[in-house]
C-alpha cells in the first residue's frame, strides 16, 4: 500500500515567499530553504523582516490570494488522487496553504501554524513535529505503508531518501549535483511516470 508524500510550494504553487518578497519590494525575503536547510532559522529570520517593516498575515495573504498553483498542477494532483492516496507535507502554514488548498481541490495538507496577534503581526510560528517531513514519512511507515516522495529543496531530503522510491521535482543545480543518485524530473509527466512505475512494479 503506497502513500505519495509532496512538497508544496516550488512542487505545486510558486515559493509564497518569493511571490511576497516581489509583492512588497523587499528582495531578501527571497530566500528559502532552497538556499537555508534550517527551517527555523530561516523563519525566524523571516519574522525580524516583517517586524521591521511592519508588515503582518493580512499583507501576506493578499498576495497569496493572487497566487494560482503552477501549470498543470491540480490536473496533476487529480490524476495522482484516482490511482494513490496524496498527502502534501509542507513547512508551510495553514494560514498561508488555505487559498491554495481550494484552488487544488483540497487535497489532504500536513502543515504548521503561525501565531498571530489581535493586531495581525505574526509573533511566532509553532512547528507541528520536529523534522516535520521525515517524521511523518517514518509515521506512516509504521503504519503499514510504503512512502513514494518528491520535493525541491533540502528539507524534503529526508522523507525523500526514506522512502521506497524518491524523487527530485523542479530542483536546484546544486541539490541535484550533491544528490546524483536521485531521479531528478522537471514536469508533471515525467513525475507521474516514474510514480506509476513504482507502484504498478
Amino acid at each position: 500500500m503506497y502513500i505519495t508524500c509532496l512538497d508544496l510550494e516550488g512542487v505545486l504553487v510558486p515559493e509564497i515567499w518569493i511571490a511576497f518578497a516581489e509583492a512588497s519590494g523587499i528582495p531578501e525575503l527571497k530566500r528559502t530553504t532552497r538556499d537555508e536547510p534550517d527551517y527555523n532559522k530561516l523563519m525566524n529570520w523571516r519574522l525580524g523582516i516583517l517586524k521591521e517593516h511592519g508588515l503582518g498575515l493580512k499583507e501576506i495573504q493578499e498576495t497569496i490570494a493572487k497566487i494560482d498553483p503552477l501549470p498543470g498542477a491540480k490536473e496533476f494532483l487529480d490524476e495522482l488522487r484516482s490511482f494513490t492516496q496524496v498527502i502534501i507535507i509542507s513547512d508551510t502554514f495553514t494560514q498561508f496553504a488555505t487559498p491554495l488548498m481550494e484552488k487544488l481541490g483540497w487535497p489532504t495538507i500536513f502543515c504548521n501554524s503561525l501565531e498571530v496577534a489581535d493586531s495581525g503581526e505574526i509573533t511566532g510560528f509553532k512547528m507541528r513535529i520536529e523534522n516535520s517531513k521525515l517524521t511523518t514519512v517514518k509515521a506512516l511507515q509504521s503504519i503499514g505503508y510504503d512512502t513514494i516522495a518528491s520535493g525541491d529543496s533540502y528539507n524534503d531530503l529526508g522523507m525523500i531518501l526514506s522512502s521506497k522510491a524518491g524523487f527530485l521535482f523542479k530542483s536546484t543545480d546544486k541539490i541535484k549535483a550533491d544528490y546524483p543518485d536521485l531521479p531528478a524530473f522537471e514536469t508533471y509527466d515525467e513525475l507521474m511516470n516514474a510514480i506509476k512505475g513504482v507502484i504498478n512494479g
